[in-house]
C-alpha cells in the first residue's frame, strides 16, 4: 500500500488550446478509495493514466509512497490497472488470464496458482477459473479483470470506468462488491467514473474535475451539502439541483417571487440560488408551478414544472413524498427551505460563505 501525491501535475496534448489536465494538486492517503468524477473529456482518465505511467507528465510530478515517478516506467510503478474494456485474452481461461502477468514476471507456477486461488476466493470466481471469457457474463469478466490486478498485490489500484459496460442492475451490485473488496484489501485505489451516483456511493473522498481543473475534493456528504461552486452543485446530486439567478433587495433574494433571507453578501445586486429537489415545501404561499412531468418511484416522486404563467422560466424539480401525487397540468405552490438554500456569486459561480 502507498500514498499518492499529484504535485501540480499537468498534461498537454498537441493541438489542444488548453491542457487536458491543468496543474492538479491532490493528496491521496494510504489505503484511501478516491473517486475522480466529471463529465466526458474533463481529464479524469488522463489523470489516472498519468499516475499509471501510461501518459507523460508535462509539468509538475507525481509521487507514489513519497518517490518521484519522473522517469519511472509503468511496469516499475507497482500500479495495477483495471480497464473499461476488461482486456482479457479470449484464448485463455480465467485462471490463465489472472496468472499471466505473474508468470511473465518469472513467478513459479505453484505460487502463481496459489495467488490466483486466493483472489478467486475473494471474488467468488472459484467455479469459473476453467472457463474462457466467452463463457462468462459481463460481471464475471469484470471480476476476472479485477482478479488479475489483485494477484499482483500492487501498491495502488487504478480503475478506469470499470462498470460502464454492465447493465444497470449489475452495476449496482458490482459497485458494492468493489467497495467492499477495497475495504477488505486496504489498497490505495483511484477510481474514475462519469457517474456521480457511483462516486457518491463508493468513494471515501471524491475529486470533481471540469475541463482539466480540479474543482473540489471532499467527502461525498460535504460535496452535496457544501459545493464550492455552481458546477459542483449542478454535477453532484440526482436529480440535479435547481439553480436560479435572483435579484437581491433589502437583504433578501427574490426567488421567482418567494423571498429568501441572505446572510451572505446581502449587498450584491444578484446571486444564484441553489435549491435541492428535497429542499422545497408545498403549501399555500410561495411559487406556483405548473406540473409538466411526474416521475413516480414508489416511495417518492419527482415533479418537474415551470413557474405558472412563465413557460420560458426555469424548469424546477421538486421531490414529493408518497402521499402527494399531482397530475400533469396541476399547479403546486412551493417555497424553498431557507436554511437549505445554497448561495453563489452571480458572476464567478463561487459559493458565498
Amino acid at each position: 500500500m502507498a500514498s499518492v501525491y499529484f504535485d501540480g501535475a499537468t498534461r498537454r496534448h498537441k493541438g489542444n488550446a488548453r491542457p487536458s489536465v491543468d496543474s492538479v494538486t491532490l493528496d491521496i492517503e494510504d489505503g484511501e478509495f478516491l473517486v475522480l468524477v466529471g463529465p466526458s473529456g474533463c481529464g479524469k482518465s488522463t489523470t489516472l493514466r498519468m499516475l499509471a505511467g501510461l501518459e507523460p507528465v508535462d509539468d509538475g510530478t507525481i509521487y507514489i509512497d513519497g518517490h518521484d515517478q519522473r522517469g519511472v516506467r509503468p511496469r516499475d510503478r507497482d500500479v495495477a490497472m483495471v480497464f473499461q474494456s476488461y482486456a482479457l485474452y479470449p484464448n485463455m481461461s480465467a485462471e490463465e488470464n489472472m496468472a499471466f502477468a505473474l508468470r511473465n514476471a518469472g513467478m513459479g507456477k505453484a505460487e502463481a496458482h496459489q495467488r490466483v486461488l486466493e483472489a478467486a476466493k475473494i471474488l467468488e470466481l472459484e467455479p469459473l477459473l476453467g472457463r474462457k471469457p466467452g463463457q462468462l457474463s459481463g460481471g464475471q469478466r469484470q471480476r476476472v479483470a479485477m482478479g488479475r490486478a489483485i494477484v499482483r498485490q500492487p501498491k495502488v489500484f487504478c480503475m478506469d470506468e470499470p462498470l460502464s459496460n454492465l447493465d444497470a442492475k449489475l452495476r449496482v451490485s458490482t459497485r458494492a462488491q468493489i467497495a467492499a473488496l477495497q475495504r477488505r484489501l486496504g489498497v490505495t485505489t483511484v477510481y474514475v467514473t462519469h457517474d456521480q451516483v457511483e462516486a457518491m456511493t463508493m468513494g471515501h473522498r471524491v475529486a470533481v474535475l471540469n475541463a482539466g481543473v480540479l474543482q473540489q475534493v471532499d467527502t461525498p456528504e460535504a460535496l452535496y451539502d457544501r459545493p464550492v461552486n455552481t458546477f459542483v452543485a449542478g454535477f453532484i446530486g440526482s436529480p440535479a439541483i435547481n439553480l436560479v439567478e435572483a435579484p437581491v433587495r433589502d437583504g433578501q433574494a427574490d426567488l421567482l417571487g418567494a423571498p429568501v433571507p441572505l446572510q451572505q453578501r446581502a449587498d450584491a445586486e444578484r446571486v444564484i440560488l441553489g435549491v435541492r429537489p428535497e429542499s422545497w415545501t408545498v403549501g399555500a404561499q410561495g411559487v406556483p408551478v405548473r406540473v409538466e412531468l411526474v416521475e413516480s418511484l414508489g416511495a417518492e416522486a419527482f415533479v418537474y414544472g415551470r413557474p405558472e404563467g412563465d413557460p420560458d422560466g426555469p424548469r424546477l424539480t421538486v421531490r414529493l413524498e408518497k402521499k402527494l401525487r399531482p397530475e400533469v397540468g396541476d399547479v403546486l405552490t412551493i417555497a424553498p427551505v431557507p436554511a437549505e438554500v445554497h448561495v453563489f456569486d452571480a458572476e464567478s459561480g463561487q459559493r458565498l460563505a
